[in-house]
């Protein structure tokens, strides 16, 4: 099945692309259907931008621009029409990079970053009753300014892990339907809560106003989205910010 990670590089590559497989993903998740459409307008906008006016009301591509000669001297004529190009095309590279960045989602990104640390530690995924001796857990979530209450559920798994330039606590709880394993990421702020299906996890990044967010997902294609909410949410009640 599709995930949003190359749905969203399929579309970036050809707005116009209309196969099956990405109409399909589409009407399944709501935020990639609104991507597409953003994308698909900042295209046409491009389009629009990269056309003026010319002689006789037709419209050309802003590079076929006329000059009307004003004068004797052709270097000064030559010297102007570089001047407005260079300013043309500098209009137009900010408008493209200003595009790119609009269009570029934060939260994606730090998803398939997520995912891949994720793969990085298969072990942190075994169904176990021992849970983290106390002083063990404190130890790693020092590094995030946090403590966690017992009432966050069994933990059975916590390191202190490199991520983006930064040491995160990586903790694994067990839930009913299996392990579920949380991030918390004071350094990295998410704008919205945004849930994601790429690779074999599904999961959900948690804003935490003022201290970052919280990435907490499942592996397995039978996961239950609605059991990962659950943990986003009582870890998310039962932290307690240091400073």
């Amino acid at each position: 099945m599709m995930g949003c990670t190359q749905f969203r590089t399929a579309i970036l590559s050809n707005p116009h692309d209309d196969r099956a497989d990405l109409e399909l993903h589409a009407q399944s998740c709501g935020e990639c259907a609104q991507y597409a459409l953003q994308v698909r307008r900042f295209e046409r906008r491009l389009e629009q931008a990269l056309r003026v006016e010319v002689g006789g009301g037709r419209a050309a591509k802003a590079t076929v621009v006329p000059f009307r000669s004003r004068g004797p001297n052709p270097r000064r004529r030559m010297s102007v029409r570089r001047g407005w190009l260079a300013a043309a095309a500098s209009v137009l590279l900010a408008a493209v990079v200003a595009g790119a960045v609009w269009l570029a989602s934060p939260e994606s990104s730090l998803a398939a970053d997520v995912i891949d640390h994720m793969a990085k530690e298969p072990g942190a995924w075994a169904v176990t009753e021992v849970a983290v001796p106390p002083p063990m857990l404190a130890m790693v979530l020092e590094e995030a300014k946090a403590r966690l209450r017992p009432s966050a559920g069994l933990v059975t798994y916590a390191h202190s892990c490199p991520f983006r330039g930064h040491q995160v606590p990586h903790l694994v709880v067990q839930a009913e339907g299996g392990p579920v394993t949380v991030m918390v990421l004071s350094h990295e702020a998410a704008s919205r809560p945004m849930h994601f299906d790429e690779q074999g996890y599904r999961g959900i990044i948690v804003p935490v106003p003022g201290h970052g967010s919280l990435a907490v997902l499942e592996r397995g294609s039978g996961s239950d989205l609605h059991a990962v909410e659950q943990v986003a949410a009582q870890v998310q009640g039962t932290i307690d910010w240091i400073s």
